[in-house]
């Protein structure tokens, strides 16, 4: 196999339809392409869900007429991080492409994927061009938040994420060398993905990170297009405010994975400063516009500034 699309799912019984079929629009698309010699795959993760997600693909399987292989798996740990391991182990092919249950490959993600992977041989990760699909339309100035919702655009040529830059791909479509991720990340990850209604993020970032750390290229591949369907519930400030406060918590593990050993002391009191400048001078900025943008970034620097506090505390416990 060349190539395994994994999509991890929980309870995504609802949502995984609409990635099957985009995913069958992918299939037709590689048999017109005859020489470009595919083979690849396509792999449901089910996290521990709790609904009818099984019986979903057991339908799929039922009637599927394609040569590429549609396999499921069950992981019952609980967490992306847990599910994207259990990909990585069960994944037959070099490369691994993760999707979530609520993101849409345009019909030529998989090509582009793989011609990217042939030609860059140093690269062990490919980033994806991700735009929003809104069953309502966000709020005024969502673009200053929509990173934050696995939202990435980065123009229309491919590039480089080069460390200095300090800027990594978001999980949603990301594509990775097996053996760079086997080989650099560790079997249990400090950041595990949300679980039990916690919103602590930054798994796939702090994967990234160690991949980047051992020497290895990531890219950005614009002619690789997903759709991320974002339900209204998630433009709402109930979930959009936990959601600032998980990534903010994150940022000291994924901080720390960047800077050398000796580093990090200089490095955690540069970073809570820089934290207290960015709040003064946000507040200062829109105290008198203060919309849901600025009130999610106001706890994204927050809970930054309080995420070494938190994880020392986290970490012990675990």
């Amino acid at each position: 196999m060349d190539f395994t699309v994994a999509i991890c799912t929980y309870n995504g019984a609802s949502r995984l339809p609409r990635v099957l079929d985009r995913l069958q629009a992918c299939c037709d698309f590689t048999l017109e392409q005859p020489a470009q010699k595919i083979t690849w795959e396509i792999l449901v993760v089910d996290n521990n869900s709790s609904d009818n997600t099984a019986e979903v693909v057991r339908d799929y399987q039922k009637n599927w007429a394609y040569s590429v292989p549609l396999k499921y798996c069950r992981q019952p740990q609980q967490g992306l991080a847990f599910a994207r391991q259990k990909a990585i182990d069960t994944a037959t092919s070099d490369w691994v492409g993760f999707l979530d249950d609520d993101n849409l490959p345009t019909e030529n993600w998989v090509v582009e994927m793989i011609d990217a992977a042939r030609s860059h041989p140093q690269a062990a990760v490919f980033g994806s061009r991700i735009h929003g699909d809104f069953e309502v339309p966000p709020p005024d100035n969502f673009y200053r938040i929509a990173p934050l919702l696995a939202l990435s655009d980065l123009g229309s040529k491919p590039q480089l994420f080069a460390p200095k830059t300090k800027l990594l791909p978001p999980g949603a479509g990301l594509v990775v060398r097996k053996q760079a991720w086997r080989e650099s990340v560790p079997d249990r990850l400090v950041l595990l993905g949300r679980i039990g209604g916690k919103m602590l993020a930054g798994e796939d970032l702090e994967a990234l990170l160690y991949i980047q750390r051992a020497g290895w290229e990531i890219w950005y591949v614009p002619s690789a297009i997903v759709y991320h369907r974002i339900p209204a519930s998630r433009l709402q400030k109930e979930y959009l405010i936990p959601l600032c406060r998980g990534i903010g918590l994150s940022r000291f593990r994924t901080r720390m994975l960047s800077v050398s050993l000796w580093q990090r002391p200089f490095a955690l009191v540069l970073y809570a400063l820089n934290d207290l400048r960015k709040l003064l001078r946000h507040w200062w900025t829109y105290r008198t516009q203060f919309d849901l943008a600025a009130e999610c970034e106001t706890q994204l620097f927050l809970y930054s500034f309080l995420s070494p506090f938190y994880l020392w505390k986290y970490g012990a416990r675990r």
